[in-house]
């Protein structure tokens, strides 16, 4: 896992080349609150949460 701020990877290489090698390597790629966070692999990414309140 890497994490770089988005503006940075504009600035460097441009969002463009970027998301096309992301394709490329077949790797996944979240962004939240400016930050761009690589999953270095091909494995699934299971997003959790916090306990689910009681009703």
């Amino acid at each position: 896992m890497i994490r770089r701020k988005a503006r940075d990877v504009e600035r460097f290489v441009g969002m463009e080349l970027f998301l096309r090698e992301i394709h490329r390597r077949g790797v996944q790629v979240a962004e939240n609150s400016g930050q761009i966070v690589i999953f270095c692999n091909r494995a699934p990414v299971r997003w959790l949460s916090g306990p689910v309140p009681l009703s």
